[in-house]
């Protein structure tokens, strides 16, 4: 979706639009550390979040990357920056039709800063000359596909301000006019660079709307986290710094927790000012740092670290091509990046439904599922890896992560237990001390409040439902006899198989069992999660495999611990069981005396 669609849409509803800015970082550490945070940022609910381009087209790569996977993997909507520094032509187009087939339609266009080492900006041989070049060429290639967003500078461009800190009245107005002509060639939206005067900024927007400027000019906010970079940012912008903050910052200027504690104040006594004249869109800075930021929009009242509402059980994604989708098998609710880019290009989802998983388009199994951020590899090691001599060594493990003890698991991409996983994790470790090791489960849920911050979902005013839900290995043997207690529990549904597909199950294999569903004011009843035989045997082989893949092979080869988990990927079952009596069920009833 557009950006301007978004905060025009949270104007006509009287809301407040924030947005965070990222960069690409220099190391794998640092790609996967701004993953995990984003992640936990992008919880909050921004309205759009956006990576820049590197000083000269230096992280083009990377930035598509790292665009591609916030839009599609973490579910934000994305927008990305692009240059014309270093950029030809065909370069551009490059960049457009990645992020266009990446269901990306948002694009920040800039002239651009000059490549390292360059005082200037050089225009690349069939290249373009300022971002008024790249907007026209955006417009004329692409239509109406992307929204465009363009910089504005309340202080004048850089280029133009002089010795003194200070545009002449001239260029000032001069900078105004190309801004217009920006608007006017198609940019439906704009971004400030950063201030420190408020004032300033909102003479800037007045001066915008006297020449006819009537698009939404969102301010850019950076909360000061340190001296010397602050110092460093605003040398490099040529930003105005008020009296009033130099004289505040001196004292405290070595103090590196006082200076971030004053940057937060400052930054939220700026967005205050800002929004009372009716400005109702902001844009944070983060410089990829996450308390300055939320603790700004905290202060604010924007957010509320306690209520961190959502609008499916899981997080609805951003691509513009799979927006309608509103049902996903409960297998990879633990794993939501495998699951996204399994089903990347699965053409059924514009319908919304979930569809059939045979069908060709859904993914194949590849490394790609097992690809682990290495910053989770190293907690796995530190927490996982350990002398195994028998079953009940790895039964402790999974006790341990199902009592709190651990917060990672090879068979999750998540930080920790669920909330809603804390109603039941007493009962689940004593499971996994019977030799059921769990790897997902729910509670039941009978009518609990939708703005429930344990398991609410989908808004206020609504109703939410579940069927216990367990998934594990275990053994043939305590299948053997799981099996035999079902009978007497005409509510439970069961499917298991084996790493060689050795099948046992009370249900059809065309069976569809909705296990999550909510019931909402002037809606259809909505039941975003589900069950079925023909998705639980395409998880499988990964569910398998991780045994390996994430877990086995952080031990040496020829580890004694690396044969036994070998050892139970290849015996063991992999179950779901569903308690479908959600009112009056108990689902670990039939684990007594198992």
């Amino acid at each position: 979706m557009k950006v301007i669609e978004k905060i025009q849409s949270l104007a006509e509803e009287g809301k407040t639009a924030f947005s965070f800015e990222f960069f690409p970082p220099k190391t794998e550490d640092g790609v996967d550390n701004l993953f995990e945070r984003m992640d936990r940022m992008v919880a909050y609910g921004p309205t759009f979040c956006d990576i820049t381009w590197g000083a000269g087209g230096s992280t083009a790569d990377l930035t598509l990357d790292i665009a591609n996977k916030m839009q599609n993997v973490v579910c934000v909507e994305t927008m990305m920056h692009l240059t014309c520094t270093n950029m030809p032509v065909e370069k551009i187009d490059h960049a457009l039709e990645t992020i266009r087939s990446n269901g990306i339609q948002n694009v920040l266009a800039l002239r651009g800063d000059p490549p390292h080492g360059q005082d200037k900006f050089v225009q690349v041989e069939g290249g373009f000359a300022c971002a008024l070049d790249l907007v026209k060429h955006i417009r004329n290639k692409y239509g109406d596909y992307f929204g465009i967003t363009v910089a504005g500078y309340p202080e004048a461009h850089p280029d133009v301000i002089g010795p003194d800190g200070l545009a002449s009245a001239e260029a000032y107005q001069s900078d105004l006019a190309y801004l217009k002509r920006k608007v006017d060639a198609g940019a439906d939206l704009i971004v400030t660079q950063l201030f420190y005067d408020t004032d300033i900024f909102l003479k800037f927007v007045s001066d915008c709307r006297q020449i006819g400027i009537n698009c939404p000019i969102v301010p850019g906010i950076m909360p000061i986290n340190n001296y010397k970079g602050f110092i460093r940012m605003t040398g490099f912008c040529k930003t105005k710094i008020p009296a009033e903050i130099t004289a505040a910052l001196e004292p405290i200027k070595d103090n590196e927790e006082a200076v971030r504690s004053y940057g937060v104040h400052l930054g939220t006594e700026m967005c205050k000012k800002v929004l009372a004249h009716g400005i109702k869109t902001l844009h944070l800075y983060t410089l990829n740092m996450e308390k300055s930021a939320l603790g700004i929009l905290m202060n604010l009242g924007l957010i509320d670290e306690s209520k961190i509402s959502r609008t499916l059980p899981w997080r609805r994604p951003a691509n513009v091509f799979r927006t309608k989708e509103d049902v996903r098998p409960i297998f990879w609710a633990n794993r939501p990046k495998s699951y996204i880019s399994r089903t990347m290009g699965w053409d059924d989802f514009p319908h919304g439904r979930w569809g059939d998983s045979r069908s060709a388009s859904y993914g194949t199994l590849s490394d790609y599922q097992f690809m682990r951020p290495r910053a989770r590899d190293k907690r796995l090691h530190q927490e996982w890896v350990v002398p195994l001599k028998s079953i009940e060594d790895i039964l402790e493990k999974f006790k341990e992560f199902c009592l709190g003890s651990l917060r990672s698991n090879p068979w999750s991409e998540l930080d920790g237990l669920q909330p809603e996983t804390k109603i039941i994790n007493e009962q689940l470790g004593k499971l996994n001390s019977k030799g059921f090791l769990t790897i997902n489960s729910q509670p039941s849920i009978n009518g609990e409040k939708s703005d429930s911050p344990t398991v609410g979902w989908g808004g206020p005013g609504g109703y939410v439902y579940q069927k216990a839900y367990l998934e594990f290995f275990c053994s043939k043997d305590k299948l053997n006899t799981l099996v035999e207690k079902c009978k007497g529990y005409p509510s439970i549904t069961y499917m298991a198989t084996s790493k060689d597909g050795n099948w046992v199950s009370n249900i059809g294999q065309s069976d569809i069992n909705a296990v999550t569903w909510g019931v909402f004011p002037a809606k259809e009843i909505i039941q975003p999660t589900i069950v079925d035989p023909a998705s639980f045997k395409i998880w499988k082989d990964e569910a398998f495999e991780t045994w390996s893949r994430s877990w086995a092979s952080l031990y040496p080869e020829d580890d004694p611990s690396r044969k036994l988990l070998e050892e139970v990927k290849n015996s063991y079952y992999l179950v779901s069981l569903v308690d479908n009596d959600y009112i009056h069920g108990d689902i670990f009833a039939v684990f007594a005396d198992v």
